[in-house]
């Protein structure tokens, strides 16, 4: 094939690989569950909320204070101090004493073979009486109505299993160009109302910062100490759940669920290279396929474009092709930015987040692959 005739071939790949996504897109914009405040059907399940807290003095008492301020009655609220060192515990303890519904835990040191928040969650799950439970990290923040909001749903879907999306906050320039990406992922990558009814796990996901279990359903798939050494556990507990038949879910919990996840440059390129390889089970072939795929989809047409500007345009290049991929690839991001409340400027940016995306996920196979995984929260990871 002549260079004209593979740069063509190309071009009209990226389209109707983008032309995919949008159909993906468009059934999640219709067919992804919301929670929204809505009355239980029937009494209300008790609920245990479930908070695993390590060096989160920075969050955890707005993050406790919404959960203590819930419309709902059926519930109880545990948290889990793992061994803070920056003041997470002296404010958990206050709080405790001041409100009886707030049972705080003390974490038990590290046992072997695990990783720490999973031990974490390990723990309040076996401290926990709810017919559910939720677990939700300490950097989110929830509206009134959340609980009544989620129990209703699962009660009316009759979910096993349900992860949402909570809305993302982003405040330094490093989180606005990174944090973007994660929504966008789960909007045009995974067709939510398809992976539902289907019996494979193929596509199943999960966001860990906001997963609700039925008690039954967690025991049944042995829970946290199933994926004891899983860096991505909430991928890991999805899948799980897939292949065991039972109920899953996605939904956008934006409405009433918020979560600022980094908050500086060095906590983004440290979070993402811990997960991004772990997503994919650490398989390499499919890992650098994926992301050299994206890349090329972000920025083939801009930069043919830009070779048009400047005289110099590549063999068989279509302009109005490379316009169209563009717009429809700015269209996918605008979709899940407004959708999860990040800034809508971002969309006409995304090939800058991909590009820095790419970066991370080759540092992530990196120190993996050389045995040097970034440490979290001051604890190994395992090689």
């Amino acid at each position: 094939m002549s260079l004209a005739g593979l740069v063509a071939f190309f071009q009209g790949g990226v389209l109707l690989f983008l032309g995919a996504l949008l159909l993906v897109a468009l059934a999640n914009l219709f067919g992804m569950r919301r929670l929204r405040a809505s009355a239980v059907p029937g009494p209300q399940p008790f609920v245990s909320v479930l908070v695993p807290a390590r060096d989160e003095a920075a969050n955890i008492e707005t993050c406790v204070r919404s959960l203590l301020d819930q419309a709902y009655d059926n519930y109880e609220l545990i948290v889990l101090d793992d061994g803070s060192t920056d003041g997470t515990g002296e404010l958990l303890a206050d709080l405790a004493a001041r409100t009886p519904r707030l049972r705080l835990l003390r974490g038990l040191p590290l046992a072997d073979g695990w990783l720490g928040k999973n031990w974490a969650c390990d723990q309040l799950a076996r401290a926990a009486r709810g017919a559910y439970l939720l677990f939700t990290d300490a950097d989110t923040r929830h509206a009134s109505g959340m609980l009544a909001a989620v129990a209703s749903l699962a009660v009316r879907t009759r979910a096993d299993f349900l992860s949402g999306m909570p809305a993302q906050r982003t405040g330094s320039w490093a989180e606005a160009l990174a944090v973007p990406m994660l929504p966008w992922m789960a909007h045009t990558t995974v067709p939510v109302p398809l992976v539902r009814r289907s019996p494979s796990a193929v596509g199943a996901s999960a966001i860990g910062q906001f997963v609700l279990f039925r008690r039954e359903a967690y025991d049944r798939t042995g829970g946290h100490a199933v994926v004891r050494l899983a860096v991505a556990e909430d991928f890991a507990l999805a899948q799980r759940v897939k292949r065991l038949g039972l109920c899953w879910d996605l939904v956008d919990a934006s409405a009433v669920v918020s979560t600022r996840m980094y908050r500086s440059l060095g906590e983004v390129w440290d979070g993402y290279t811990k997960n991004l390889f772990a997503a994919f089970d650490y398989r390499l072939l499919p890992f650098a396929f994926v992301w050299t795929w994206m890349a090329f989809v972000a920025w083939f047409p801009p930069i043919g474009l830009l070779l048009a500007a400047l005289g110099r345009p590549l063999p068989g290049f279509s302009p109005a092709l490379a316009l169209a991929a563009y717009a429809l690839d700015c269209l996918l991001w605008l979709l899940s930015d407004l959708r999860f409340g990040l800034p809508a400027g971002q969309a006409f940016l995304h090939p800058l987040t991909v590009a820095f995306f790419a970066l991370l996920a080759a540092r992530s196979a990196w120190r993996r692959l050389r045995g040097r995984p970034v440490p979290w929260k001051d604890r190994p990871l395992p090689n």
